[in-house]
């Protein structure tokens, strides 16, 4: 038995909701009061209002806040890809990586950055050259192309969720194996260039990530009512779908281009961070049981909170050389999802 079939733990508590609404305040100011840099709550407070001294604006409005954002916005798109996907395959396995999308955005941006920076600039060492304005975008095409490439091979073979599965693992593999073997073949001395953005950052990101995100946040959170029924369906085979009047294979077609979109531009703004997608929507039904419409808004709340957390940790673990977020993420992951399936019977 899967996960995501597992039997409930009851009715929801009635302090689920505000617990969770409560944590992401909560780890969202520690987040903004917390850093390498220690500032004084008073002047953090001073910051915010736009008073202070021009080093804690600088902290807190340049470099804190939109980081913050970014992973918020970031990590409910991850959360909620990895929720649409696991649903519409029926495989609690599933998130963006097995859809090619984090490997293809992989791609794109090691591709990218090998041409502008290493062929147009062979002497260029100094990740502050890269054109960092370019990556998420880059990036995201990278996802989609794997996605769409996924899609339309499945779509060949009749669309099954195993099939789905089959072609993530294995588009996903040959476009990893493409992305390292360039990766190998760059240089040493230039491997820490893209390393970064590989094992998921939110190093130096700016508000101009946190825009880039927000359209792609906004859209997918407005098409969760369009997709809820639909969704509830998809989790039963194709057959007892159609038998309720589902339109199977146009809102299977659907579901998975909103999981591939919101996935992209996440892979592509802030790099592959690893087990949010898997972890988050199984930490979301432990704790509504079979109340599905309480999931939705859970794995949004989840997501952003462990990727806040997650920066945070490894903002203050690493000092100044900081611990990426795709690594503090993928520690975090592994124990959670052991315990998770300690509770399946």
């Amino acid at each position: 038995m899967s996960l995501k079939h597992a039997p409930a733990i009851g009715r929801p508590s009635l302090w689920v909701p505000p617990a969770a609404l409560a944590l992401v305040l909560l780890s969202f100011v520690a987040a903004v009061f917390l850093g390498i840099v220690d500032i004084p709550a008073h002047d953090v407070l001073s910051a915010l209002t736009g008073n202070g001294s021009p080093e804690a604006r600088s902290i807190i409005l340049d470099i804190r806040l939109p980081r913050i954002a970014t992973g918020i916005l970031a990590g409910v798109q991850f959360a909620l890809a990895g929720l649409l996907l696991q649903t519409i395959t029926r495989n609690p396995l599933a998130d963006p990586s097995l859809m090619g999308v984090s490997q293809g955005a992989t791609l794109t941006v090691t591709v990218f950055l090998l041409f502008t920076v290493y062929r147009a600039n062979p002497d260029s060492y100094s990740v502050n050259e890269l054109p960092i304005a370019w990556l998420p975008p880059a990036g995201m095409i990278g996802g989609m192309i794997a996605g769409g490439i996924i899609y339309l091979l499945a779509f060949r073979l009749d669309l099954s969720p195993l099939r789905i599965t089959l072609c993530g693992i294995a588009v996903g593999a040959v476009l990893h194996a493409i992305a390292i073997g360039l990766i190998a073949g760059w240089g040493s001395a230039r491997i820490e260039i893209i390393l970064e953005w590989l094992s998921g950052s939110l190093y130096a990101r700016t508000w101009d990530h946190a825009l880039f995100l927000l359209p792609f946040t906004i859209v997918g959170l407005a098409m969760l009512p369009l997709i809820y029924r639909p969704l509830i369906l998809l989790r039963f085979d194709a057959a007892v779908a159609r038998s309720f009047g589902l339109s199977y294979k146009k809102q299977f077609s659907f579901v998975l281009l909103v999981s591939c979109a919101l996935a992209a531009s996440a892979v592509g703004a802030v790099g592959p961070v690893v087990f949010v997608g898997l972890i988050v929507p199984h930490l979301a039904r432990f704790l509504a049981g079979r109340h599905f419409p309480l999931v939705l808004p859970l794995t949004i709340v989840l997501g952003a909170v462990i990727v806040t957390l997650g920066d945070l940790i490894g903002r203050l673990a690493g000092g100044p050389e900081e611990v990426p977020i795709g690594v503090v993420t993928a520690l975090m992951g592994v124990p959670v999802l052991l315990v998770l399936l300690r509770k399946v019977p």
